[in-house]
């Protein structure tokens, strides 16, 4: 039977947090608050985790993974390379809503998915969060919702979408952005936005010195 824990009263946050990292280790997924919308996440060097978070899904390895990470510097033990455009970003709107895709270190144990040497990663804006990332380490983290549903924005409709399938649900009450991440692609020759969210193409252009229009995807 799966446990909700409100994470506003302290005492039933720290069992919570307790009990997300026991079935983490016991490759279940949890269901965590985030600053865009509620994640459903797993220890990202466990496969059987990730197995388990795509099925509670019904998503795909044609629809890779994303990792939180838990504090600025974990990009370097992640990363083949980390571009200069990416540290910039990192400093700007790190923790936050925005996701970066670069190359994966090549000698990390994981399978995301389908992701082609890629890896998305993010630093969340969400204490809850970053407390349970402490204690895990680089987590698996997708939306919290069946795949083709929409995002779910707090603990309930979390659990309305994903029932049983995930054993602890840690509620920090409705995500603040209320939208998914914007994802910003950094592998390829140009910075390129793949999916807008509420870091604008402005705010990253005025980082990193570019026309906002250049850092879309051509329509």
């Amino acid at each position: 039977m799966s446990s909700v824990f409100d994470c506003a009263d302290p005492d039933q946050r720290a069992a919570g947090i307790a009990a997300a990292v026991e079935a983490v280790r016991a490759h279940r997924p949890i269901v965590l608050p985030t600053d865009t919308v509620y994640g459903i996440g797993c220890d990202a060097f466990d496969a059987a985790g990730v197995t388990a978070l795509l099925a509670a899904k019904g998503r795909g390895r044609d629809m890779p993974v994303g990792v939180l990470v838990g504090s600025w510097n974990s990009i370097d033990g992640l990363a083949l390379i980390v571009p200069d455009a990416a540290r910039e970003l990192i400093r700007a709107f790190w923790p936050g809503a925005l996701s970066l895709i670069v190359t994966q270190a090549p000698s990390l144990h994981w399978d995301l998915g389908d992701a082609h040497g890629t890896v998305m990663l993010r630093m969340p804006l969400h204490p809850v969060a970053l407390e349970v990332l402490k204690a895990v380490g680089p987590m698996a983290v997708s939306s919290a919702n069946v795949s083709g549903s929409p995002p779910a924005i707090d603990a309930a409709e979390a659990n309305r979408q994903l029932g049983e399938s995930v054993d602890v649900y840690l509620d920090g009450g409705p995500a603040q952005q209320q939208a998914a991440s914007t994802i910003v692609d950094l592998t390829g020759p140009a910075v390129r936005i793949r999916r807008s969210g509420p870091v604008t193409a402005e705010q990253i252009g005025a980082v990193l010195g570019l026309d906002p229009a250049d850092l879309m995807d051509a329509p």
